[in-house]
Order: C-alpha cells, then sequence, then structure tokens
C-alpha cells in the first residue's frame, strides 16, 4: 500500500478539557500518540479556554511544536507552527472603568455566597477573558469535586451569571460555563469562534471541531454550531480517539 499523505484541506480543531484529557489533567501516551497519527492525515489544532501554561501542564511544554495550532483562550493567544501568531487584550477592548466596575461587583456578590469551603484566586485575569470562581481557583482536587457536586444542585455559578448579565446587560459582555469550579467572561464573539477568524487566512475546505460542552451555555455550543465548522460532541477522551479513528484512519 502506498504511503498515505496528510489531507491539508482538512482541519481537526480539538478543545482539550474532557475532549483530549480528563477535566485538567494531563494527557495520556496513548492519546498523544494517537494526536501524532492524526497529524499525518490531516492538519491539527487545539482550543482551550485556558492560558497557554495551563494547556501546556495538560498537553505537554512542546505542544505548540506537537500540533499544527494552538488557540490559548480560545485563540486570543494563537500559535501557529510553533510561532506566536497573535495576541488580544481584554483591558485595551473594555477600558479600565467597565473592568473595574465588573470586578467590583463580582467581588461583592461573591462576598456573599456561603460555600463548605473557599479558597483563594476568585478571579484570574487572561488576555481575553476573566475567569470566576466562587470557591477560588487553587482549590484542590477534592475540594474541586465537592464544589461542583453543589452547584450541580443548587446552580451558583448559573444564578451569578444570571445576576452579570441583568447588571450589565447592553455592556458587549457573553458568559459561559465551563469545567467544574468556574465561569468565562469575555467580549461578544471572542467565545471559541475567535480562532475560526484566525484560520480562515488558511483556506480550510473541511474544519471538524470536536467537544464535550457542547449544548447550549457550554464554552464549546458557539463553535459547535458554527456553520464554518462540522461539530462533533463527546463524552470523554476516549470517544474522541474513537470518532477520529472512524473518520480519518480506518
Amino acid at each position: 500500500m502506498g504511503e498515505v499523505s496528510v489531507d491539508s484541506s482538512t482541519l481537526c480543531l480539538f478543545d482539550v478539557d474532557g475532549t483530549l484529557t480528563d477535566a485538567r489533567q494531563p494527557i495520556t501516551a496513548g492519546m498523544a500518540a494517537f494526536i501524532e497519527k492524526l497529524k499525518t492525515r490531516v492538519r491539527v489544532g487545539v482550543v482551550g479556554g485556558s492560558d497557554l501554561c495551563k494547556i501546556k501542564e495538560q498537553l505537554g511544554d512542546d505542544v505548540t511544536q506537537k500540533v499544527d495550532y494552538v488557540f490559548a483562550e480560545n485563540g486570543l493567544v494563537a500559535y501557529k507552527g510553533g510561532q506566536l501568531l497573535s495576541v488580544q487584550s481584554i483591558q485595551s477592548h473594555m477600558g479600565e472603568e467597565l473592568l473595574q466596575e465588573f470586578i467590583n461587583f463580582c467581588l461583592s456578590y461573591m462576598a456573599k455566597i456561603k460555600l463548605p469551603k473557599k479558597r483563594g484566586t476568585f478571579i484570574e485575569f487572561r488576555n481575553g477573558m476573566l475567569n470566576v470562581s466562587p470557591i477560588g481557583r487553587s482549590c484542590t482536587q477534592e475540594e474541586r469535586k465537592e464544589f461542583y457536586e453543589l452547584d450541580q444542585k443548587e446552580k451558583i455559578r448559573e444564578k451569578f451569571v444570571c445576576a452579570l448579565k441583568e447588571q450589565f446587560r447592553g455592556k458587549g459582555l457573553s458568559f459561559s460555563i465551563g469545567g467544574q469550579i468556574s465561569f468565562d467572561v469575555f467580549p461578544d464573539g471572542w467565545d471559541k469562534r475567535y480562532c475560526l477568524g484566525i484560520v480562515e487566512g488558511d483556506n480550510y475546505s473541511t474544519i471538524h471541531f470536536f467537544g464535550d460542552k457542547t449544548k447550549p451555555g457550554g464554552n464549546d455550543y458557539e463553535i459547535y454550531s458554527d456553520s464554518r465548522t462540522i461539530g462533533h460532541a463527546v463524552s470523554s477522551p476516549e470517544e474522541t480517539q474513537q470518532l477520529c479513528q472512524q473518520l480519518f484512519l480506518s
């Protein structure tokens, strides 16, 4: 059988958490090998809401060399072929006044929430978004799990987001609840679709997207349902691998 060449008109974009890895866990050796194999057939990119540092913790320090594109913070920090392509900044977009008003409102709202545990880093400032966590991002894996279970029942994050939508109506802000302990806040259109605008110039005929938070309100929903992508909803890294095997490698 002859060598199968790379189909450079097809791009596969992958969410990180719950799609390539278990939530906040490093990629398995099996999955890393699979991505390497997939790269011999199609172009591959990852698009995560997290910053590059967290994506590297999960996918390896050399992730920007390992895949064709790395879109950290939904593509607001973009790497192509190992090189930094572009960076956007939320503070220059929103302006200091709105930013501070928003942060102050969040801190005052969180001060009134009673939880089994609270830790540190309640608002994390990223290039393209603010990440708000009622328990605080420095919680342990057990505390994270405990909060998530409580949140499933009491809808702590959902209620918080409702209050923010009410308070900041018409201010051009979007909200998305992903992961287990936090939600993201960003300018309208700065969700995962942002990276599609970047790859547009590379003229792919087909873009597949794989993600696990694809229902409305989930942080994969917009890119999953965008007309520019073929969206695939998965529930685990194993399912991602099976699906790609069927689509591109069988």
